[in-house]
């Protein structure tokens, strides 16, 4: 079947790569210790991936990148508020920072498999950093006009979308296949690590140096990005068997699509968090009316912060567990006990009253979510070919990050109409249906995880 791997084991497949104890393996991790100077590591570990300079590079590169995206998102909600003292431009700006990702997805992981992915790369990144100065420059004049901040926001955040899948699709050629549940796991780490990292920064600089000066570090964080990743070997993709059957037009932007609908692990894996991230995740664009209305707490203060801070904690540490303890676990069971440890905290969260009782569940919450993102994109990332692997990830950044707006959107409907408790348990009884579905599509998910392994 064009475009994922053959779903069926080979003789001797069973066997899993990180688990083999053959002479041959142990001798591969020896001669990867005297290059790389170290001790042999456990291959699929997050260790194993950050042994490999090219994925080490990059991964510190976006790493800054998206700590200083995160600050200049809480720069901007503050700036645009104390702009217009409106929610609804508020509300456009957040849609602007995150609408992108949902239209231009597919394009970006188009472009991924068409051009060369390092360049395309650095061009996002240019084309955000120049935003982001233009960004600071509105900001800056003594009376600021809110359309021109607004096209700024929309401008970085299509610059975003296109560099989504660009990225996505760039991880799995700096690491061979062995290492990419921990390179796939260490992806997830800094991102979530740079949902904590980047807000406290943020707000401890937000009083020195203004939001202008904070869309200014920002635009710093794109240069350093481009910097490591102008200096990094990354290989362009694999172009195919045949060109001449290659698809061309409509048929290569849809790519994704075809391949979504002929194979079982990545369909299950797209309706997978396409559901979780429409029906479960309002939660957290919901979060300071959770606080103020149900834990009876100020979202401005300190309590809140450490609130959110949490959930970012517990993703992070989710997420890296993926990489590390669970490294040797079937990814089918890690998605199903994930589900089901995520609904189960989810529900318990949509019901306490008490701040003291939401601070580990919250962190439960997190841990269980990123557990189940990162073997979900695991699994994925290791079944599908390098030549349509943009359009298929693309598809995937649609689902993880461009629909959580519209969930957002649906979800204070609902809670306005009844109350934000219900949205949350609501979100998590969704998460159990979810999860049954990898007992329904199990034959098929296990032979295509198996094919992958």
């Amino acid at each position: 079947m064009t475009g994922v791997r053959d779903s069926q084991p080979s003789k001797g497949s069973r066997s899993r790569p990180f688990r083999s104890k053959a002479p041959e393996a142990r001798l591969d991790q020896a001669d990867d210790a005297q290059v790389d100077g170290d001790l042999p590591y456990t291959p699929g570990t997050a260790r194993g991936a950050l042994s490999h300079p090219a994925f080490r590079s990059v991964w510190l590169g976006t790493f800054a990148s998206n700590i200083g995206t995160w600050m200049q998102n809480i720069a901007l909600g503050v700036f645009a508020y104390q702009l217009t003292h409106s929610a609804t431009y508020v509300a456009a700006i957040g849609f602007a920072q995150l609408g992108p990702l949902f239209v231009l997805s597919i394009v970006g992981g188009a472009l991924a498999d068409l051009v060369d992915r390092k360049r395309l790369l650095i061009g996002c990144q240019v084309e955000q950093l120049l935003f982001s100065l233009a960004l600071a420059w509105a900001a800056s004049r003594p009376h600021p006009s809110t359309q021109l901040v607004f096209w700024c926001v929309l401008a970085i955040g299509i610059g975003n979308a296109l560099n989504a899948p660009v990225l996505s699709a760039v991880l799995p050629v700096l690491v061979p296949k062995r290492d990419l549940p921990g390179a796939v796991s260490l992806q997830s780490v800094q991102m979530n690590l740079s949902r904590v990292i980047g807000p406290a920064i943020g707000g401890l600089l937000l009083p020195v140096v203004d939001a202008w000066g904070i869309f200014v570090l920002n635009a710093g964080t794109y240069g350093f990005a481009i910097f490591v990743i102008a200096r990094a070997a990354i290989r362009r993709a694999a172009p195919g068997a045949d060109p001449g059957r290659r698809p061309s037009g409509i048929q290569r932007l849809l790519g994704g699509l075809e391949v979504a609908r002929a194979d079982p692990l990545v369909r299950y894996c797209l309706v997978t968090i396409f559901s979780v991230s429409f029906f479960c995740l309002p939660f957290i664009g919901l979060m300071p009316v959770v606080a103020a209305r149900d834990l009876h707490i100020n979202p401005a203060g300190a309590v809140y912060g450490g609130l959110y801070a949490l959930f970012g904690l517990g993703a992070a540490l989710g997420a890296v567990s993926v990489g590390t303890v669970f490294v040797g676990t079937s990814r089918l069971v890690l998605i199903r006990a994930g589900l089901a440890g995520f609904a189960l905290c989810l529900g318990v969260f949509g019901l306490i009253r008490e701040i003291w009782l939401a601070y580990p569940i919250v962190l439960a919450v997190g841990y269980a979510y990123f557990v189940t993102v990162t073997a979900l994109s695991t699994a994925i990332q290791a079944h599908i070919d390098d030549e349509v692997r943009g359009r298929v990830m693309a598809l995937w950044i649609m689902g993880f990050g461009g629909t959580v707006p519209l969930g957002l959107m649906a979800g204070g409907a609902v809670a306005s109409a009844t109350s934000v408790g219900a949205v949350v348990v609501g979100g998590a009884v969704v998460a159990l249906l979810i999860g049954a579905m990898a007992w329904l599509w199990a034959p098929a998910v296990e032979a295509g995880s198996a094919g992958a392994a």
